[in-house]
């Protein structure tokens, strides 16, 4: 027998060495309150099929967490690929993003022959619904979700055979001995997380037809027992699938691929592309702007770390080049007095609400601009949370354009007394586009809160430790205050690059290695670590000055 400590319950329970987290669950069932998926067992994340063998911490979860919510998900996609190669054994399938409350996933049916001899194989009706189905049968039989340690040669030659060569080179980068693998009735795959012991837990989850592909939808984090609303994104659909096309023609889709360039020597090349490619997008944006002669006012909005003010000092330059003068106005100037600032339900300032604005001030002295007015412009004093007069006065020309950057730039609430035609409206978010594989996705969220742990660290003086712990506050005003606009956009520019992470590892690693195990902030830096590992590190020294990267690195030639 073995003591753990049981977080939910605040209890010892005693149990038989070689017990699984989901049998420890079953005998004691009656003394929680929540259904698990996983657990923390001293803060690591696990799969309930893990088993303990020596005294432990653990603490279980459900699908409310952001752990739970990737763990049933990370399963879908397992069943998903099974599914895909029981009916088209030839084809691969890709899951690539998450957009419109679910998952995008494509397949590639290329030489598949049991597809294209197939009289019903219309794409518009038929091989997304047989997908669904199949999956269900394979819920419905309740398969066990094996964990298996395998030699990482035998688990290449295995994903070799079932032409997931993304996995091979994964694999072969990873330098480790031991590899561990999964199993579904037969069905071998790769996932760098935690899994549902059995398939049958999986079965709240929806399969529709998508752009040219799919869309596996899966359940809301707040509403148990209901799927993630479906919202319409399409932009920001558009924008991920232009950026995956531009990866497959450099022939960088996965992390595999691009370990592969970094060992042949083409990381510098890589640097100089993608960097091209940002210019190249950020010009265009430019150039719609001025080609739109009413446009007097230019709105740049994005979540936190999604490179927001060095894109609007990059745009202001391209804007100069296509005969704009850009003039920036800050929106943290119009905050209304602390004592006016709404209040969060547990009683503290909520800075992140539109309400914090004065909006009023805000489109009279837009309105006046407009008119061709002079305008004394206000400041905000933050020690002493008022609102002040500055000494800065604004009159705009004819070829002026105001430059607006905030999180709340595309609510319409914020310009709601200015005609839309003197607005051009920017979106920048991370919109990360290399996968891990093609059955593991690197969330967005994680490319944006590696580089705010690198810039907190830099800027702010906060540790990882810090960073993670706030960083749910972060993400909830995201979804309360940014997401839901970001559809208005007229032109959505992703900050992602392919080398990024590779960069942002120097830096971001020893940060989180000094995160000690016994906070809760550990798990998150655990996953993150461990998720680093599978990407090489490369040298800042070819990163150009003016690069979006430098926000976060240090050495920018911009002042912030």
């Amino acid at each position: 027998m073995v003591k753990i400590c049981c977080k939910n319950t605040n209890n010892i329970l005693n149990i038989a060495k070689g017990t699984t987290l989901f049998e420890i669950f079953l005998q004691n069932r009656n003394n929680f309150d929540i259904i698990p998926v996983c657990a923390k067992v001293n803060n690591r994340v696990c799969s309930l099929s893990y088993k303990v063998f020596s005294q432990k911490d653990i603490e279980f979860l459900d699908i409310t967490s952001d752990s739970g919510q990737r763990t049933y998900a990370r399963t879908l996609f397992f069943i998903l690929s099974k599914a895909v190669h029981e009916l088209y054994p030839k084809s691969t399938v890709r899951i690539c993003n998450a957009v419109s409350g679910g998952y995008y996933c494509d397949i590639d049916f290329a030489g598949d022959r049991d597809f294209e001899n197939d009289p019903d194989n219309d794409f518009s009706s038929n091989w997304v619904p047989r997908i669904k189905q199949k999956m269900q049968e394979i819920i419905k039989a309740d398969h066990e979700v094996v964990r298996h340690e395998v030699h990482t040669e035998e688990a290449i030659a295995a994903f070799q055979k079932l032409g997931l060569t993304s996995k091979v080179k994964l694999l072969k980068f990873t330098g480790k001995i031991y590899t561990t693998v999964y199993e579904i009735d037969g069905y071998y795959d790769y996932y760098y997380g935690s899994l549902l012991p059995r398939t049958s837990m999986a079965n709240l989850f929806d399969l529709v037809n998508y752009y040219d592909g799919m869309l596996l939808r899966v359940p809301s984090k707040s509403k148990l027992g209901e799927l993630e609303p479906y919202t319409v994104q399409t932009k920001i659909a558009e924008t991920f699938n232009e950026h995956h096309a531009w990866n497959e023609i450099l022939g960088i889709t996965t992390i595999g691929d691009f370990n592969e360039a970094v060992e042949k020597g083409f990381s510098t090349d890589l640097i100089n592309i993608s960097e091209a490619l940002q210019e190249k997008k950020i010009a265009k944006i430019a150039e719609q702007i001025a080609e739109r002669k009413d446009v007097k006012i230019v709105l740049l909005a994005g979540p936190s770390s999604s490179g927001k003010t060095s894109t609007c000092k990059r745009l202001s330059i391209q804007l100069m080049t296509c005969g704009k003068k850009p003039l920036q106005i800050s929106l943290d100037d119009y905050f209304v007095d602390r004592e006016k600032t709404p209040l969060q339900e547990n009683g503290d300032y909520d800075y992140e609400s539109i309400y914090a604005l004065n909006l009023e001030l805000f489109n009279q002295q837009l309105s006046e601009l407009l008119e061709g007015k002079e305008v004394q412009l206000p400041r905000y004093n933050f020690i002493a949370g008022r609102s002040e007069m500055s000494d800065k006065v604004l009159k705009m020309q004819e070829n002026n354009v105001l430059v607006i950057e905030g999180i709340h730039a595309l609510n319409p609430m914020l310009t709601s007394k200015i005609d839309d035609k003197h607005i051009f409206r920017v979106y920048a978010s991370a919109l990360t586009s290399i996968l891990l594989d093609e059955h593991n996705y690197i969330p967005t969220t994680d490319n944006r809160l590696l580089r705010r742990i690198v810039r907190d660290a830099k800027t702010r003086g906060c540790d990882a430790r810090e960073t993670i712990r706030r960083w749910p506050s972060v993400r909830e005003g995201e979804h309360k205050w940014i997401f839901p606009y970001q559809e208005n956009a007229d032109a959505i520019f992703n900050s992602a690059m392919l080398f990024e992470l590779a960069v942002l590892k120097n830096q971001a690693e020893p940060m989180l290695e000094r995160v000690p195990e016994n906070c809760p902030e550990y798990s998150e830096a655990y996953r993150l670590l461990k998720f680093l590992k599978y990407i090489p590190k490369v040298p800042d020294m070819h990163i150009p000055p003016t690069s979006l990267l430098r926000e976060f690195l240090g050495g920018s030639s911009f002042e912030y």
